[in-house]
């Protein structure tokens, strides 16, 4: 059962018949096995659905690979190439990008189908609406970029590459302390609450038109049931806008963690 059918009940039971009662973020928990803090819960399955679901077809379309692909060997080349050459070299640079291509591949991958589950039937739960799943593709970035910085310069050398070189001296503490805010804090915090507040907030809107709509049309009398008729319509408008949020949430995402390895490894600040 989807989040919008579980609203719709939920609404029913608690506001009975002709009271209409708003979504509200419970309504993404929905445990599957136990309960409470340890519960398995439906986003989790979604989140293992979309994972067994990347790997496979990339295994499958890469699978009798040849110099003349195949229609499912293009249509894999074709996102590869997107995130080859529109994110990791475009950021990282020629030197260096490839061998973060299977990380930032697989960031991009992962995050868009989870992302799609908010709008595909029968799934219709957006796994990154959960702050927990943002937060730990945000470890996975930050554990790289500052791996990466780490051995690049040492961990002398990597704290000395956040001051810009020419600096004068009474600035550079100055400096250094908001550097490393930006780099052990802020960096990590708004790129998981992005992808979080973006999933959550779209699909809450979504979710909101679709039930109102569904209400109004069904409790509601006179022009009440036309509203209700413009809000279904919105509904399908906003499906279409969330589908690009969708896409650009996992491009972002993926874009500025490239750019964080290339803070990390640029030779200067």
């Amino acid at each position: 059962m989807n989040v919008i059918s579980m609203t719709a009940s939920s609404a029913v039971m608690a506001g009975g018949e002709g009271v209409f009662t708003p979504p509200n973020p419970t309504d993404f928990w929905q445990p599957l096995i136990g309960s409470g803090a340890w519960a398995f819960t439906r986003p989790m399955a979604l989140l293992l659905i979309a994972g067994l679901f990347v790997g496979g077809m990339t295994l499958w379309m890469s699978s009798g690979a040849a110099a003349v692909p195949s229609r499912k060997q293009y249509y894999l080349e074709l996102l590869y190439n997107f995130v080859r050459n529109s994110i990791a070299r475009d950021m990282i640079g020629g030197a260096h990008f490839k061998r973060f291509l299977p990380l930032l591949f697989a960031l991009f991958t992962f995050i868009l189908v989870n992302n799609l589950m908010g709008v595909i039937p029968p799934f219709q739960n957006p796994p990154m609406a959960r702050i927990g799943f943002p937060i730990a593709l945000t470890l996975v970035a930050y554990i790289a970029y500052h791996y990466v910085g780490l051995k690049r310069y040492g961990l002398f050398g990597y704290f000395k590459h956040m001051i810009p070189p020419g600096l004068p001296l009474w600035i550079a503490p100055v400096i250094f302390v908001l550097e490393l805010i930006t780099y052990f804090i802020t960096r990590p915090l708004t790129l998981a609450l992005r992808l979080f507040g973006n999933m959550f907030a779209g699909h809450m809107v979504l979710v909101l038109f679709i039930l109102g709509g569904e209400f109004l049309l069904f409790h509601g009398e006179g022009l009440l049931k036309a509203a209700g008729v413009a809000s279904l319509g919105m509904g399908v408008l906003m499906t279409v806008f969330e589908l690009l949020i969708q896409f650009l949430q996992a491009y972002v995402f993926t874009l500025l963690t490239a750019s964080y390895i290339a803070t990390a490894l640029a030779d200067d600040h």
